[in-house]
């Protein structure tokens, strides 16, 4: 046997291979597509795996339900419980549903209302406990200790890995040439998964396959830890991409990893929004930020391959007004939105003139806020804001430049 295949712990190639015959009972197998875009920024093709698009929503389907159909008839009929503010609790509802078993999901009390309204709809029990995933966790653990119920986790656990291995094999299936895959790290479950069955299958092949794992740098315990050599708890800042926002990793899963995965890098909250709008422009594909930070370490230069590389979009469960709030932040991070302060004389004509002089720009207005309340402001002064949208940055420095010419000086928010 290659040496690398008995290094890599947890499961064995023979394990994902059979997790794949049990997976594909309901995980349906994702498209493959091209990216033009992002290939001509990367000089190699570039190929998006579509899980965004797998039933629930995301990969966790595909671990919930393998952990799941290993359980004896004795530990079915106790039923089954999780704790999930998103994805593992609809992949858990899912499951349990197609096999027949009860399923109570404990969900923090702010979870989003499509989340929750599709975890209730997958037939679970929904509790909503606690105001944070760690409350929720500690929810579930008691529940399961009186009742008797089997906590299935959300990446730390052998079945759970072999899983969301799955989707190594049929990428290297989908796309044989492949040379590097770029995955989203939260907990592991995924990457471990991935890593492990493709760095498995590569030896087996005799070739090699470079994996790349990227975190939010607002929740990044995996840099930490590996550069420790030891899992790590790190404090956790409030990013966009919540479904991969973990304080420490998995064991089995840092494990897999740290001998695995080639390399981790992490992405800032503007390359994530920069990420999610240029997939919704250019793949007309609706990602949740989670899933859009394998395509935002592309964007930010951090991949480098001499082949084809594949880019996992890991989940596509958006609440739509987060959507809303992460396209303005997208087309700010990208210079195409502007917003204005402009101080102007209290007189009639004023706003008029601005308008004319933006329309010259072909700027496009889209709001206005005008006060005579400012700080900072004469008797004799207004201020205007504005929110702009603009073409890029050259447009949006040459809007600056128009109203600068005529004699105002604009205040740029957004810089």
């Amino acid at each position: 046997m290659n040496e690398l295949t008995t290094a890599i712990p947890g499961p064995g190639l023979v394990d994902f291979e059979r997790a794949r015959e049990v997976v594909s009972a309901v995980a349906r197998q994702t498209p493959m597509e091209s990216s033009r875009f992002l290939a001509e920024m990367l000089g190699v093709p570039v190929h998006l795996k579509c899980e965004n698009l797998q039933r629930t929503g995301s990969y966790k389907l595909r671990g919930a339900y393998h952990r799941i159909s290993a359980l004896t008839e004795s530990e079915r009929a106790r039923g089954v419980v999780a704790a999930s503010a998103g994805n593992h609790a609809q992949g858990v509802a899912f499951a349990a549903r197609e096999l027949g078993i009860r399923a109570t999901i404990f969900m923090p009390v702010g979870v989003a209302l499509p989340k929750l309204e599709a975890t209730r709809a997958y037939g679970a029990d929904v509790v909503l406990r606690g105001d944070s995933v760690g409350e929720t966790l500690e929810a579930a653990a008691a529940f399961a200790e009186e009742t008797g119920a089997v906590i299935i986790p959300p990446f730390d656990h052998p079945d759970v890995i072999a899983g969301q291995g799955t989707l190594g094999l049929e990428i290297i299936e989908q796309a044989p040439d492949v040379e590097t895959i770029v995955v989203p790290i939260g907990g592991g479950g995924l990457a471990a998964g991935i890593a492990s069955a493709v760095k498995q299958r590569a030896a087996e092949l005799g070739r090699t396959i470079r994996v790349i794992g990227v975190q939010a740098e607002n929740a990044a315990p995996y840099v930490a830890s590996l550069a420790a050599g030891s899992p790590q708890r790190v404090p956790v800042v409030p990013t966009i991409a919540d479904g991969i926002a973990v304080y420490r990793p998995g064991e089995l899963n840092f494990e897999i990893i740290r001998d695995a995965v080639d390399e981790v890098v992490t992405v800032s909250e503007d390359d994530i929004a920069r990420a999610l709008l240029v997939l919704l422009e250019r793949a007309k594909l609706v990602v949740e930020p989670a899933g859009a930070v394998s395509v935002a370490a592309i964007m930010t230069g951090q991949i480098a391959s001499d082949g084809p590389v594949v880019a996992l979009l890991s989940g596509g469960n958006i609440d739509p007004l987060l959507m809303q709030r992460v396209i303005a932040h997208g087309l700010a991070a990208s210079d195409r939105y502007l917003t204005l302060g402009i101080g102007l004389p209290d007189r009639p004509g004023q706003l008029a003139r601005i308008a004319e002089l933006l329309a010259e720009a072909n700027a496009n207005v889209i709001e206005v806020l005008h006060t005579r309340h400012g700080s900072g402001l004469q008797i004799s002064e207004v201020e205007l804001k504005l929110s702009v949208e603009t073409r890029g940055p050259d447009h949006r420095a040459e809007v600056v430049e128009v109203l600068r010419r005529a004699g105002y000086e604009p205040v740029v928010y957004n810089e």
